[in-house]
């Protein structure tokens, strides 16, 4: 029995095989303009404002949409929406659980992932959004439901409107795989 169980461990197939030097530059300056364009704007307009539209999150998903272009996983639909419901669930966890930030931060990240998987919007880095929202201090938890709209709704149209125009420029990428 133990035996079996850890042959699971093995896996079952080989590593994929590695992109071209011309797929690497892609998604290289896929992502100098996608993360250049919400820091720029971060740190040139927004925190003037004492707002913020730059959170780590987005530096994740700047890896799936421009270097892992036709992953289910980097598709607008998972893009958008597991990071807007993730943001939701880890604001309303912080609410609800706030003086214990272990138990909102445990139950925000496993809640997104289920409702992620629910609503076939499945993206890696929402887990994150879901967690900053709780660990990313005072500035983010005072945002409140605001957190949904800046910084993750704009840096995350920011970064869709860059993947859609930046990677369908060379004939070799193609930008959605699907919408919906």
């Amino acid at each position: 029995m133990l035996r079996n169980y850890l042959r699971k461990m093995a896996g079952t197939t080989q590593s994929p095989p590695g992109v071209g030097l011309a797929e690497i530059f892609w998604s290289w300056l896929g992502g100098c303009l996608g993360i250049g364009a919400v820091a720029y704007l971060n740190f040139q307009l927004v925190e003037k404002a004492d707002q913020v539209l730059l959170v780590a999150s987005l530096g994740a998903s700047a890896v799936l949409i421009y270097g892992a272009t036709k992953s289910p996983l980097a598709q607008p639909r998972n893009l958008v929406g597991g990071h807007l419901i993730s943001a939701f669930i880890g604001v309303a966890s912080y609410k609800i659980f706030a003086p214990h930030l272990w138990l909102a931060a445990t139950l925000a990240v496993a809640f997104s992932i289920a409702a992620m998987h629910a609503t076939k919007t499945l993206h890696p880095p929402g887990g994150a959004t879901a967690l900053i929202a709780i660990i990313g201090g005072p500035k983010i938890q005072s945002l409140g439901f605001f957190y949904l709209v800046l910084p993750v709704g704009a840096g995350v149209l920011i970064m869709l409107v860059v993947a859609l125009i930046f990677n369908n420029l060379p004939r070799t990428r193609r930008y959605p795989e699907f919408w919906l």
